[in-house]
């Protein structure tokens, strides 16, 4: 697909508790060449051994990278966002993080990453979000959703815990409720493919 033809730009996927297990499930899907940056914000302990960034690496061809701040925004990349930081967008070719308060007790928040991609993005920005305990992440699916972009949520039946995406269709944010194992090939159409009626 020609770089200018790309109707999606930056795919968000939000999780906590028991969303892991979902996220690779997601990651053998994703084009590789389509010219879209991926960006995961999971809820994490500041631990410096953890091994997420080596598990997602090893799921996909595509550069995987922990940001750090003022990294450049790279196409064809999965950036994570690291533990005790906000993830934001600074502008459409750069992140930046930081450290104010937590949100639902959680920094990194997923719903300062949403919040941060619609103000750049927009209508180019898929959102999803996954299972989890607290309501973050539903609020800023909902920013997603009204600022033009796609929003999935995981439905809630299917996850280890279904509160985090549950509050998120509560609110109105979800385009479309999907189990698991359909989110990857969904989104997979979505960017090759026109966007449905949303």
């Amino acid at each position: 697909m020609a770089q200018d033809a790309v109707r999606y730009k930056i795919v968000v996927i939000g999780g906590s508790a028991g969303s892991l297990d979902v996220i690779m499930k997601i990651l053998p899907f994703l084009p590789q060449a389509s010219g879209v940056t991926y960006i995961i914000v999971v809820h994490r302990k500041n631990d410096p051994d953890s091994i997420l960034t080596q598990l997602i690496a090893a799921r996909t061809k595509m550069m995987v990278k922990e940001v750090e701040d003022k990294e450049p925004l790279l196409p064809d990349a999965i950036y994570i966002a690291p533990p005790d930081y906000h993830l934001l967008v600074e502008n459409e070719s750069l992140f930046s993080l930081d450290s104010s308060e937590k949100i639902f007790f959680s920094r990194p928040s997923i719903d300062v990453t949403f919040e941060s991609v619609a103000q750049i993005f927009g209508t180019r920005v898929i959102g999803i979000l996954l299972s989890g305990a607290n309501a973050d992440g539903a609020q800023g699916l909902k920013r997603v959703r009204e600022a033009g972009g796609y929003t999935i949520a995981q439905d809630p039946a299917s996850a280890d815990i279904g509160f985090m995406p549950a509050e998120a269709i509560n609110l109105g944010a979800a385009c479309i409720v999907l189990p698991p194992d359909a989110i990857g090939d969904y989104v997979k159409n979505l960017v090759e493919n026109d966007r449905p009626d949303k």
